[in-house]
């Protein structure tokens, strides 16, 4: 602890001489750092996705450094310190684990996420969904939106309820194509993709990793018969739809076997 101490104090005596010395960090306001930031989570995520330990060690590093970053503007803005900052959410932590530093039981995680939640709403928050950024991406924000929404009982008993409101679902956004209202087909479309998202909730799945894993899958694949195509000397955009499908489906057979 000591070490990680006396690492973390190194780090913010180089944090002051950067943004002394060098021309580059100097220049850097909050603004400019919120891409740079984002760009550093989604590395990160990315390398969630992919159990790479290494590059979530990095990282993370990387993301420890925008966070004193932010907290050496905000002194210089006389906004708050590094040390309030460290403080407030110590306090915070303190606040909202009553069921470890007061006398509050509780019998599992979810009263914990539950009592959390009346916490928040104590402490002034209007709403129990206001906590979740705007600028989430969508399917994320609705994971948690929907993880949120349950902390107050607005949920499902079973999952089998869960894929019925999907097949509900699935009904309307075809009544809504058959309709050829564009406005309508959107808006049961995202209907459908909420409930997956709910639905993927009940089967304990990230939805939002899943569909990277997918993605990540796909790209995978098409590198492979862009190589096969390329090693028999063919042209992709010449060929059929029917050709380069059994080319996937014996790369898909192979990964498989794999």
């Amino acid at each position: 602890m000591n070490n990680a101490s006396s690492q973390f104090e190194r780090l913010v005596r180089i944090m002051n001489e950067l943004r002394d010395q060098c021309p580059w960090d100097r220049k850097q306001t909050i603004q400019s750092l919120r891409q740079l930031t984002l760009e550093e989570t989604y590395e990160l995520a990315d390398a969630i996705t992919g159990k790479d330990w290494a590059a979530i060690k990095e990282e993370l590093g990387d993301l420890l450094l925008h966070i004193v970053f932010y907290a050496k503007i905000g002194t210089e803005e006389n906004a708050f310190t590094l040390e309030e900052m460290i403080r407030g959410i110590c306090e915070k932590l303190i606040a909202r684990h009553p069921h470890i530093y007061g006398d509050v039981k509780v019998k599992d995680d979810e009263e914990v996420k539950k009592n959390w939640e009346s916490l928040k709403i104590m402490e002034g928050k209007k709403s129990v969904l206001g906590g979740v950024p705007r600028t989430l991406p969508a399917t994320v924000k609705a994971m948690r939106l929907q993880e949120k929404a349950k902390q107050v009982g607005f949920e499902w008993d079973h999952r089998e309820q869960v894929w019925d409101k999907v097949k509900e679902e699935m009904e309307e956004l075809q009544e809504a194509v058959a309709s050829a209202d564009e406005t309508k087909i959107e808006e049961e479309y995202g209907d459908l993709i909420f409930s997956l998202i709910n639905y993927a909730r009940f089967l304990h799945i990230d939805a939002e990793n899943a569909l990277e894993l997918t993605n990540k899958k796909f790209i995978s694949r098409f590198n492979q018969m862009e190589a096969a195509v390329l090693q028999e000397g063919r042209d992709l955009t010449a060929m059929s739809l029917d050709e380069m499908d059994a080319i996937w489906n014996k790369i898909k057979q192979q990964n498989r076997q794999a």
